[in-house]
């Protein structure tokens, strides 16, 4: 696996899970798997959602608040980075935590539960992840984003009723 150095990276199409390690000094490090790729970058993967929340015009703290409005989850909400897009993340333990990692919805194949009281998920393209949290727990991360994703894309789809034309007019800019 590549280490990037410094690397200056935003959450994408292609960005299936943001893994929380660590190196042997216990520095936070997400190792980030892509549909085709996969490399260590020297931020823990909360850092990077936030950066990425940010680079979509809000933050991770305001995509919290935004599924707490949404859907009233207080607890290890699932968020949407970039609902255009399709990104949907959630996280396998507190965000605030460093050692956080999250997982991208839309790749999810298939997971079981483990002996160890661990879950083995495996993405679409193949690519397997052992992730410390149970599988009824995994399993409640991929309901609620399912459930966020419906009442978001419910309301990005969903055809306004316009009570005057007013609505219609496009924004001009002040001089």
């Amino acid at each position: 696996m590549t280490y990037v150095h410094g690397k200056e990276y935003e959450i994408n199409p292609q960005t299936i899970a943001l893994i929380a390690t660590n190196n042997e000094d216990g520095q936070a490090f997400t190792e980030v798997m892509e549909t085709d790729e996969r490399f260590v970058i020297s931020k823990c993967p909360s850092d990077l959602i936030d950066r990425s929340c940010r680079y979509f015009a809000s933050s991770l703290d305001g995509r919290i608040a935004g599924t707490k409005q949404l859907t009233g989850y207080t607890h290890k909400p699932p968020i949407v980075i970039s609902e255009a897009m399709g990104i949907y993340f959630f996280p396998i333990i507190s965000p605030k935590r460093k050692d956080c990692s999250w997982i991208a919805h839309k790749y999810i194949r298939s997971y079981r539960g483990e002996p160890n009281k661990t879950t083995t998920v495996q993405f679409t393209n193949g690519m397997t992840v052992n992730l410390p949290v149970s599988d009824g727990m995994f399993a409640n991360q991929v309901q609620r984003t399912a459930h966020l994703r419906v009442i978001l894309e419910d309301r990005f789809h969903s055809t306004p009723v316009v009570a005057d034309h007013r609505a219609e007019r496009i924004a001009e800019t002040f001089s």
